[in-house]
């Protein structure tokens, strides 16, 4: 008899086979990095070592990944240095820095680490796959017309990683201007009852650095509510 899914298999089938964008406005692409390696099997070590249960998590959701953090590992908001010294992930990528990862382990260090944090919270994205234009990172709301674009995958993404396991009381915003669009998926698909909007890991390690300490303290205060 085969064995119940968890929530990392689910994760993992969902990630995977997420659908390419159709061809996108304003010299947009879309790319994938859930479906070659490293980040492949990067992310599935994470997601059994984190995911492997079926405990529903809380949302915490931000934009669409970035080069070097998802867009490198697989991993929502995790560089390669935070996965391999903080997640216990050994990986060969560049130790590039990503300024919404060293904040997010903040938050984490102070809900009681990796192992804790991830038991009740999943981090994720609103679109899963990295948006570039030029070679440069792009918001999935910079441009009316990309939005539009990809409006109907952004409601498929957001109902499959509910379906996938997450709780439905409450969610998160990673970001003011995510949280605007957050709330209009949600308004059209029902799937929260209420949505709470965090300012941005990289808007608070860009503007306000010194105070990232206390953000990080609030926002775990705020989280540690919801258990």
């Amino acid at each position: 008899m085969t064995a119940p899914s968890t929530f990392a298999d689910r994760l993992l089938a969902l990630l995977s086979g997420f659908p390419a964008a159709p061809p996108l406005p304003d010299a947009v692409e879309a790319l994938s990095p859930y479906q070659a390696e490293p980040a492949r099997g990067l992310l599935a070590q994470f997601a059994q070592r984190y995911y492997a249960d079926n405990e529903p998590r809380v949302a915490l959701l931000g934009i669409n990944p970035g080069r070097f953090g998802a867009g490198s590992t697989g991993v929502a908001f995790t560089d390669p240095a935070a996965l391999q010294l903080r997640c216990g992930i050994a990986n060969a990528l560049p130790r590039r820095p990503e300024l919404s990862s060293q904040f997010v382990y903040q938050l984490v260090d102070a809900l009681g680490g990796p192992r804790a944090f991830y038991q009740h919270f999943y981090l994720g994205s609103l679109y899963p796959l990295v948006l570039v234009r030029a070679g440069r990172n792009y918001n999935y709301y910079d441009s009316r017309a990309v939005t539009r674009a990809l409006w109907p995958a952004m409601q498929q993404a957001l109902q499959q990683q509910v379906a996938a396991g997450l709780r439905r009381d409450v969610a998160v915003s990673l970001g003011r201007r995510n949280g605007e669009f957050f709330t209009k998926l949600n308004q059209e698909l029902g799937l929260f009852e209420r949505i709470l909007v965090f300012d941005h890991p990289r808007f608070i390690m860009q503007y306000k650095r010194r105070e990232a300490p206390d953000f990080a303290a609030r926002y775990a205060a705020m989280l540690g509510e919801l258990l």
